[in-house]
């Protein structure tokens, strides 16, 4: 029985380098599906965590399957090209016939998706909600990874050091990251990641005597499928950031992210009276000109050249991508950054807030708008933790004592716009401008607003000006400049040809419901959610992965009698959000970076190697001991505030709230390792394990109600509970 489990032949040595290669590559390719499904199927970028928990879910049916007699990694070629045709064919529909897509309601949405909106399908007719999408590919990406957890599976049933083969399944992790992470750096695409997936499944099957011709020929396609997004006009740039599939019209400027429009190249003298208007405001209330100024969201260029026209000393460009700011150093039509008083850094703009000392007449959040999230852990997206109250305290302790901080975006509803302008007079202590364009006299909750500029600081100055003249006349920039992104309808045109604007004034708030009252937090960052609340679209979300998951997970137990380990179950949920905890930590200290984050992963996977070599050489560990160790250090976390750590010294600052983050990881690891040692079924025991952190990841949700510091709450009573079930010997 033990031959077939493991393959015909095979002696340790050999089943123990399976176990490091398949765990390099089911890491190796979960990240390589994260990026290019979010970046291929429409709109799933915002929902990230579905190709995550459908990896994990793949790998627990695989497990769980372990001693079936069909071989599902023979089954990946034909399983990975359907799935990525259907990526493909999901991809025609939506961009050549009309194919209509509900995301979450977004003409009254309980979360704001940007980018989501512009088709604006009628809901009276049949539309596909983005929840459907969203289960078709859980279960598609899903079967992709039951071949490699079977194999995991019956690699841990045949090696007969239990925590040893654990441990080098976690080295081929280690591994995995470390090569994803390299190959990101090195901007490569992904005929280069999958590529070096199939290859490795290539020599699994090869081992097993099941790569045939037919099977080759599906991993050929596999791995060049990208290649069919190629564009071979000339006209098109395709290139790959750690972060998105950017995509550069070089006939117009125009860039797209992940399918969708995000920004384009300007020149000065042809539109964009929008990155003019701070500084014209400046100049006509008699102001002189910014000196320092610090620009957030600096993408391609366009708010550094419309500065640089105003006499600036000094610009700090802050721009997370590398490949959208190198696009702006290299082809940008006025070639800003070319300028020697501009000092670009690739940077998240928060770390960047925390980390500098200078002192700035003008702080710029210019269209800050991620489309992606954070990870696939947790519900943030990369500028989340630019829109909070420590946030908007960071951006007034740079700013000089009578500095700027502007904010203009598309904001789509107006309870946004209030968000944010309730909580930048809390922490400035006046009230700020709101400037709608098109413009309203009061801007209430429910209203769909377009260009909204919000000025905070308190700068008599302008705001004096405001109140006293009620106007300004913008006569500094040429006419066709004036033009605000198409917003004709907010200009008076006759003024436009004289060079002039319509007189502005700023809106009156309106607010008119309770979730435009509640403030962002470090620990609550869903600036895009309505109030703490579970939306609906969320909800819908978990019930249909739930069952989806629960019915691949009964399709693939095993036969008979079975029953779930409960203690391992509890264990993956709670530890998912601890990850979950760590991403979002790390993101905070550190910068929401992609570097960070697989940093953390790094740091997460070290930390179990080294709970296994403890667990190796210290054979009578009591996990009570271990247990209260654990529950101790999530107790001080949940009791102790984010913000707690956002000041002082390195030790306060980063030492302190790592080992918070990070220490309980390792007493988890002791815990698991402890209890899988003691297991009779290895293969049963980790696919139980894996289900539970497709639980955990379903419960992350439940961060938007909550918020991350109380999240933790469920990851203690999971423990709880993980403690209460017994360890099944081995027999």
């Amino acid at each position: 029985m033990l031959g077939m489990i493991a393959g015909d032949g095979l002696n340790q040595r050999q089943v123990g380098f399976n176990l490091f290669l398949v765990g390099f590559l089911i890491l190796f390719l979960e990240l390589a599906c994260i990026r290019w499904f979010s970046a291929k199927v429409i709109f799933l970028q915002f929902f990230t965590n579905v190709v995550l928990l459908g990896a994990f879910l793949g790998m627990s049916c695989g497990c769980l399957a372990a001693r079936r007699t069909t071989n599902w990694l023979a089954l990946f070629p034909g399983l990975a090209v359907m799935t990525f045709t259907a990526a493909l064919v999901t991809m025609e529909l939506y961009t050549n016939w009309g194919f209509a897509i509900d995301v979450g309601r977004q003409a009254s949405p309980q979360e704001v998706f940007f980018g989501t909106e512009y088709r604006n399908p009628d809901l009276a007719k049949f539309v596909v909600p983005i929840e459907a999408i969203a289960g078709l590919f859980f279960v598609l990406i899903a079967l992709m990874f039951v071949g490699l957890g079977q194999m995991l599976g019956r690699a841990f049933d045949a090696y007969s050091n239990r925590v040893a083969g654990y441990s080098l399944n976690i080295g081929g992790s280690l591994a995995g990251i470390v090569g994803f992470s390299l190959l990101s750096f090195a901007q490569a695409p992904p005929a280069v990641w999958f590529a070096i997936s199939c290859a490795g499944i290539a020599y699994l099957l090869h081992q097993d005597k099941a790569l045939l011709v037919p099977r080759i020929v599906a991993l050929v396609v596999a791995a060049g499928f990208s290649l069919f997004y190629t564009d071979r006009s000339g006209i098109h740039e395709t290139r790959w950031s750690p972060y998105y599939a950017i995509d550069l019209n070089k006939s117009n400027g125009e860039i797209f992210v992940n399918t969708i429009g995000h920004q384009m190249m300007i020149p000065f003298n042809a539109s964009g009276s929008s990155y003019s208007l701070i500084h014209l405001l400046q100049k006509h209330s008699g102001g002189p000109p910014f000196k320092d100024v610090m620009i957030i969201g600096a993408g391609s260029g366009n708010d550094v050249a419309h500065a640089l026209r105003f006499g600036v000393d000094r610009i700090d460009a802050v721009e997370i991508d590398p490949v959208i700011q190198n696009i702006g150093i290299h082809q940008h039509p006025d070639k800003p950054y070319q300028d020697p008083r501009v000092f670009p850094h690739l940077d998240d703009g928060r770390h960047f807030l925390r980390a500098t000392e200078r002192k700035y007449d003008l702080v710029v959040y210019a269209l800050v708008d991620s489309l992606i999230l954070h990870s696939g852990y947790a519900n943030i997206r990369l500028e989340s933790y630019l829109f909070t109250e420590q946030a908007f305290q960071d951006v007034r302790r740079v700013l000089k004592p009578d500095g700027i901080f502007v904010m203009y975006n598309y904001y789509r509803k107006g309870w946004i716009v209030q968000r944010v302008a309730s909580m930048a007079k809390q922490v400035f202590g006046c009230d700020p401008l709101v400037l709608p364009l098109l413009y309203s006299d009061a801007l209430a909750s429910s209203e769909t607003v377009g260009f909204t500029t919000i000025i905070a600081g308190c700068n008599p100055r302008i705001s004096t000006a405001f109140r006293e003249r009620g106007k300004f006349w913008l006569s500094a920039v040429p006419p066709e400049n004036l033009l605000v992104n198409g917003f004709d309808k907010s200009l008076d045109k006759t003024a436009a040809q004289n060079g002039d604007w319509l007189p502005l004034a700023p809106a009156k708030l309106v607010v008119d419901s309770e979730g435009a009252k509640q403030s962002t937090s470090d620990d609550w960052p869903f600036l895009y959610v309505s109030g703490k609340l579970i939306p609906d679209l969320t909800i819908r979300s978990i019930i249909l992965l739930g069952v989806l998951g629960f019915g691949l997970i009964y399709f693939f137990k095993p036969k008979g009698a079975w029953r779930p380990n409960n203690r391992m179950f509890f264990l993956g949920a709670a530890f998912m959000l601890l990850e979950t905890k760590a991403v979002v930590q790390m993101a905070l200290l550190f910068g929401s970076t992609w570097l960070v984050n697989s940093a953390v992963f790094f740091t997460a996977l070290l930390l179990i190697l080294a709970a296994n070599l403890y667990v190796i050489k210290v054979p009578s560990i009591q996990l009570p001991r271990h247990y209260a160790g654990l529950l101790t250090l999530l107790a001080v976390t949940v009791l102790v505030p984010l913000d707690a750590f956002l000041s002082g010294g390195i030790v306060w600052r980063y030492a302190i709230p790592c080992a918070l983050s990070l220490g309980p990881m390792f007493f988890a690891g002791v815990i698991f390792a402890r209890s899988f040692r003691d297991e009779g079924n290895p293969d049963q025991a980790f696919g139980s394990n894996i289900a539970g952190s497709v639980i955990g990841g379903l419960t992350e949700s439940f961060s938007t109600l909550l918020g991350f510091r109380y999240l933790l709450i469920v990851a203690i009573c999971f423990y709880l509970l993980s403690a209460w079930m017994p360890t099944r010997g081995k027999g």
